[in-house]
């Protein structure tokens, strides 16, 4: 795994701390999105394609802080939009990891080498840096020529200076399981501690639909990608289990209150990727007043083909914990990439 063991063990501590109060729906990851506002258009993203009126606003620092307050999570990962254009990101950072929760600063890189000085390095902090793979593959993903060396140039930088770096890669129809995994071979050697994979969410406003997997084509490519990991030292933020899962090797259902999103417009419902019930006023009635069985595979026609990790690494989280010896089996073998797929 590419998550340090001192991230994980704080964790599982808080995992089952909330077991043994009995909390049944807690939260793992804060999804903070201060804002909407990027300097790219990305071909999968439905985030940008809100008025100019809503992209120019922004959470104060105090708002910001206020959920993670709220919300307890024991790591917040910062999205948006691009959070560097956020002028109080530096302080809002800062006052999280005074708090001693985990925080992800999700970027795009166009700004990161020229912020750099802003942040200082410390255990709790990571850059998580958007690549969906090589150059031609990144910059058509993100609309733009060139982003790909700005981002690599941006990792060496930051890598060099002792800051914890991470890759975020979205995977898209047509995406080839050899390319990639040239691709993780890259990353690795640039000194990134791990990879975030899932398969692009099918976003209604999105600039373009033809992109997005559908479930059964998703689960045939991670297999593949997987399958190529064989030998290769690739590390991956996610837990033996769910890759099992994206390997099409079980069937979860979704655990959205496990990745609860804030924005500006407040506690998104049902979850990060869909906004479909609205918006309530605080944590508590998010938790307590969604009516979660309405979402999910099986029960929801939008969450069908929904296998991104803010959906499932939550349940992938809890089903390790009950199951330690099959999840340290798969860690030591890696998925099964031979036999029938689950298609649930």
């Amino acid at each position: 795994m590419g998550i340090p063991l001192f991230q994980q063990y704080h964790i599982v501590k808080y995992i089952i701390d909330q077991k043994r109060k009995g909390i049944k729906r807690y939260p793992l990851v804060l999804m903070l999105e201060p804002l909407f506002k990027c300097n790219l258009r990305c071909i999968g993203c439905g985030k940008i394609n809100y008025p100019e009126d809503i992209l120019e606003r922004y959470m104060t620092k105090e708002e910001c802080i206020e959920a993670v307050e709220e919300c307890g999570a024991p790591v917040v990962s910062i999205a948006g939009g691009e959070p560097l254009l956020h002028d109080q990101m530096p302080e809002i950072v800062q006052e999280i990891i005074l708090r001693k929760r985990f925080v992800y600063l999700c970027t795009n890189a166009l700004l990161l080498k020229k912020k750099l000085s802003d942040y200082r390095p410390s255990p709790y902090f990571t850059f998580s840096i958007h690549l969906d793979g090589y150059k031609e593959q990144h910059d058509r993903s993100v609309g733009r020529e060139g982003v790909f060396e700005i981002a690599i140039d941006a990792i060496k930088e930051a890598v060099k200076r002792g800051f914890r770096v991470t890759i975020n890669c979205t995977l898209y129809n047509g995406a080839d399981p050899y390319k990639m995994a040239e691709f993780f071979d890259f990353v690795m050697k640039l000194g990134v501690e791990g990879i975030t994979i899932s398969p692009g969410f099918h976003y209604d406003s999105a600039k373009r639909h033809d992109v997005f997997l559908e479930k059964r084509k998703s689960k045939i490519l991670f297999r593949k990608i997987l399958k190529l990991s064989k030998g290769r030292k690739w590390r991956f933020n996610h837990t033996p289990l769910f890759l099992d899962f994206l390997a099409g090797n079980r069937t979860y259902t979704c655990t959205p209150w496990g990745n609860p999103t804030r924005n500006i417009f407040g506690w998104q419902r049902p979850c990060y990727l869909l906004n479909d019930g609205g918006y309530a006023r605080t944590f508590r009635e998010l938790i307590e007043e969604t009516d979660w069985e309405r979402w999910g595979p099986g029960r929801h026609p939008k969450c069908n083909d929904c296998m991104l990790h803010s959906g499932f690494e939550a349940t992938a989280v809890n089903d390790m914990i009950n199951h330690p010896l099959a999840a340290l089996r798969i860690l030591i073998f890696g998925p099964r990439t031979e036999g029938p797929i689950d298609v649930i």
